[in-house]
């Protein structure tokens, strides 16, 4: 076993723990945040284990914020357990030092939350009812959360899931640009002018009254859904640090968006990305089981438009990246988001050509 980090141990022991650590280990594959799995050793054969994770301060520049919105959260779900049903919200643990469910040193944010026991992450759906959980989760979720006053959230990430903002930071990335774009970034190019007129197409319903403000996830891909290991229902919905103000919908379509491409996000052949059909049917048979209750119709009405949006926003988000030169999303190599881009970009195309059929899914579940 590799040896463990002398100054991840000072930073873990700065917080309540029952015991002394014995392992600590990277964990998952996040874009933004660096994270831990932490085993503290609490007696005899008897092990805790922990996420340790240290905040990225240039994504998330008032970090304090996302700590109350996540300790605000964390006291309403104690307060309204889902009837019996196994779901958990990660639990935070305080500061050692100042009680606080966070630490600052060295100009690095750190906190500490439990982990989620006896379940799991895909990358990638496999099967139908794998979908359905995912939409489940997502519904439980949503469910949980949709009595907590909005205005009781910090908008931690302003402008987050706001497609004109993007679309704004992209025109000012193009004409930055210091280089000719290529043919690939020219077809992006091209993607994103046919297109301008959808990039307010949720906010402008927002200012009409159409559709309203919401405490929302941020980011309910799939692998942010874990699912038990024994029944594979799901029991959690973890990466919380997006929590904040805003519209169902973007978590509605990011969660579809993420979950119908049965490709990926990394898919490397675009011809092979394509938005499943009966995916999409089954997960949202799952998220409106769990989630219908608080939802209007005309919520429903809009549920084609936010998995359309959403890819098409996230392409948007990687191409301007890319031009950027790769600031924000951790990249392997110079293209990287250039091949993300690429892939939303499909998606989108392949959701516009299914408009139809996703508009009949959702009168059939309504």
């Amino acid at each position: 076993m590799a040896a463990i980090s002398p100054q991840l141990v000072a930073v873990a022991e700065s917080f309540m723990l029952k015991g002394s650590v014995s392992r600590i280990e990277p964990l998952g594959n996040g874009n933004v945040n660096d994270t831990y799995l932490l085993e503290v050793q609490t007696g005899g054969a008897r092990s805790d284990r922990y996420v340790l994770q240290r905040l990225n301060t240039q994504v998330f520049s008032q970090p304090e914020l996302v700590m109350q919105n996540l300790e605000a959260l964390s006291k309403h779900a104690e307060q309204h357990p889902l009837n019996g049903q196994r779901w958990e919200v990660p639990r935070l643990i305080a500061n050692r030092h100042t009680g606080r469910p966070w630490l600052g040193v060295e100009g690095q944010f750190w906190r500490l939350q439990t982990f989620i026991e006896e379940a799991v992450t895909v990358e990638a759906i496999t099967d139908r009812e794998q979908a359905r959980q995912v939409g489940r989760g997502l519904g439980l979720f949503h469910s949980l959360i949709s009595d907590l006053p909005p205005e009781r959230l910090a908008d931690t990430l302003p402008g987050f899931h706001i497609t004109p903002t993007y679309l704004a930071a992209y025109d000012h990335c193009l004409l930055s640009n210091p280089y000719v774009l290529g043919d690939r970034e020219q077809w992006c190019a091209e993607f994103v002018e046919q297109r301008r007129e959808l990039a307010p197409i949720l906010e402008d319903a927002k200012a009409a009254g159409l559709l309203q403000l919401r405490p929302i996830h941020g980011d309910p891909k799939i692998n942010n859904v874990m699912l038990c290991a024994h029944t594979g229902n799901a029991v959690s919905l973890v990466d919380l640090d997006t929590v904040k103000p805003g519209l169902v919908h973007y978590d509605i379509g990011d969660c579809l968006r993420s979950a119908c491409n049965t490709a990926g996000e990394e898919a490397k052949d675009t011809d092979c990305v394509n938005f499943d059909l009966d995916l999409c049917e089954t997960l949202l048979d799952g998220y409106l089981g769990a989630a219908r209750t608080f939802l209007s119709e005309t919520d429903l009405d809009y549920i084609y438009v936010s998995a359309r949006l959403i890819s098409f926003e996230l392409g948007l988000r990687f191409l301007s990246d890319h031009l950027a030169g790769n600031v924000y999303f951790r990249t392997t190599h110079p293209n990287h988001n250039l091949d993300r881009a690429l892939v939303q970009f499909h998606l989108t195309e392949s959701i516009e050509a299914h408009e139809e059929q996703i508009r009949e899914i959702v009168a059939k579940l309504r």
